[in-house]
């Protein structure tokens, strides 16, 4: 049995289920009230959660099905913190690497949950803290990955990567990307960084427009300690994580990035393997497929 990924037998009662959706996207919200009466004819309902950004309440589920696109499902792996439970994701957004579920999939995929025909597969978490003089200043957990901005006023800035308290390189550019594999097809994707098998335990650095053009994405082992910092930054340097702001950056920071004891789950089940979602999601021998 490969490694992160766990199969299930046919349960002896219907799983229950949790369900997410942001209510503050009407759009949503009312497509996946659409939808809850082909959930409720296969899963038991433990409860329906409609703001991602509050923590999640104890709720005794075997699994979270979440509405919307991977936006929604980064920040339903966010409110779970350290609980994660099975995420089934249902795409109603567009590109959907990890929302992956179609709608008019549902009556078909739903019955292969219920028969336990699906496995669980782990996906490595971060966390980014925010060191300054030796204080921690914040502390976030992650799915995709970490960037710094150069921001305003939009001059190049030098980041430093530290690997295990050792200063690998410094970087000369508009930015730095510190990607899980969910990450890979993102943001550092569009920055020229590789795409990496999801459930691998590595990290890639992808710099932003780099001025020097041997600087090149480097993938790593996730059991190293990866530091940043800024000895020079633009007023407007910014540290964000999974596109959330978490602040702007000062010379004195050092922004740390480890492997969390948190790991994203994501339920898979038969024909839906990773590379028909690159093959369907990125166009590969055809055009761009767009969910409507």
């Amino acid at each position: 049995m490969a490694a992160g990924k766990t199969m299930h037998h046919a349960p002896r009662k219907r799983p229950r289920a949790v369900l997410l959706v942001d209510g503050s996207r009407q759009a949503l919200a009312d497509r996946a009230a659409d939808l809850r009466s082909i959930i409720e004819q296969h899963l038991e309902i433990a409860g329906a959660i409609d703001d991602l950004g509050q923590p999640l309440p104890q709720v005794a589920a075997d699994i979270a099905v979440v509405f919307g696109g991977d936006g929604s499902i980064l920040r339903a792996a966010r409110q779970m913190g350290f609980e994660q439970i099975p995420v089934l994701g249902v795409n109603l957004g567009r590109l959907g690497f990890l929302a992956d579920i179609q709608p008019e999939e549902l009556d078909a995929i739903l019955p292969q949950i219920v028969a336990g025909q699906y496995r669980v597969v782990g996906h490595l978490m971060f966390e980014c803290s925010v060191h300054r003089s030796g204080v921690e200043q914040s502390r976030s957990l992650g799915l995709n990955e970490v960037a710094v901005l150069a921001g305003p006023p939009f001059s190049m800035i030098e980041v430093q990567l530290y690997v295990d308290a050792d200063l690998a390189t410094t970087y000369s550019c508009d930015g730095l990307i510190v990607s899980t594999p969910v990450g890979s097809t993102a943001h550092s994707l569009a920055a020229g960084g590789p795409i990496m098998q999801k459930s691998l335990q590595t990290l890639v650095v992808s710099p932003i427009c780099p001025h020097t053009l041997t600087n090149r994405p480097v993938v790593d082992g996730a059991d190293h300690v990866f530091e940043l910092a800024v000895p020079k930054p633009n007023e407007g340097t910014s540290l964000l994580v999974d596109g959330k702001l978490i602040g702007q950056i000062s010379a004195q920071d050092r922004v740390r990035i480890e492997r969390s004891t948190a790991q994203f789950q994501l339920v898979e089940v038969r024909g839906r393997g990773y590379y028909r979602t690159l093959r369907e999601k990125l166009g590969w021998g055809g055009r761009l497929k767009l969910n409507e």
